[in-house]
């Protein structure tokens, strides 16, 4: 096998599997995002990331190389956003927003499939490690903070259907006397 086939093959295979590895975190949390769609993304930011780095024309002007991959990536960036817009929900009954790590995941997915593509390994690894970290013990973190602050947040509350008993006003009327 050809070294820069080799090469373009684990470039491609790591980031479809990074994406797989964040979309089993969504599947295993029944989100609308999981494996299939993470991997594709993965695999797609790879895929325009080093074809335009190995795009013959530039490879002799590093400049116009440089600017060409800083608009590649801003255009993948926003464009992955309208995906993960998708996945963002507000429910009409509560107004409470959904989806917002999910989108974020698709987003982490994109920027790790970027970084495969330019082969840059050590920040991707730890890049990818913090955000299995994040997703796995996120809502233990957050309930951790919130026991330590000593109150629960306004969101989670109400999801949890918990609503606050009202603070009791003083009862001044034992203390007066009647002057009828």
């Amino acid at each position: 096998m050809h070294p820069d086939i080799l090469d373009q093959f684990v470039r491609l295979g790591a980031a479809t599997l990074i994406g797989m590895i964040i979309g089993l975190n969504r599947d295993l949390e029944n989100k609308p995002t999981g494996v299939r769609t993470l991997g594709l993304v993965g695999l797609a930011t790879a895929l325009v990331t080093i074809g335009t780095l190995e795009f013959e024309p530039l490879k002799d002007h590093p400049d116009a190389l440089s600017r060409v991959v800083q608009g590649l990536i801003q255009g993948i960036l926003t464009g992955i956003g309208f995906i993960g817009a998708g996945a963002i929900l507000r429910d009409r009954n509560t107004g409470s927003i959904h989806g917002l790590t999910t989108a974020a995941s698709v987003w982490v997915t994109a920027a790790a499939g970027i970084i495969c593509g330019l082969g840059n390994w050590p920040l991707v690894v730890t890049a990818v490690v913090v955000a299995m970290v994040l997703l796995i013990s996120g809502r233990a973190i957050e309930a951790a903070v919130e026991r330590c602050l000593g109150r629960a947040s306004a969101r989670r509350a109400a999801k949890q259907g918990v609503v606050e008993p009202p603070i009791p006003e003083s009862n001044n009327d034992s203390h007066e006397k009647d002057d009828r």
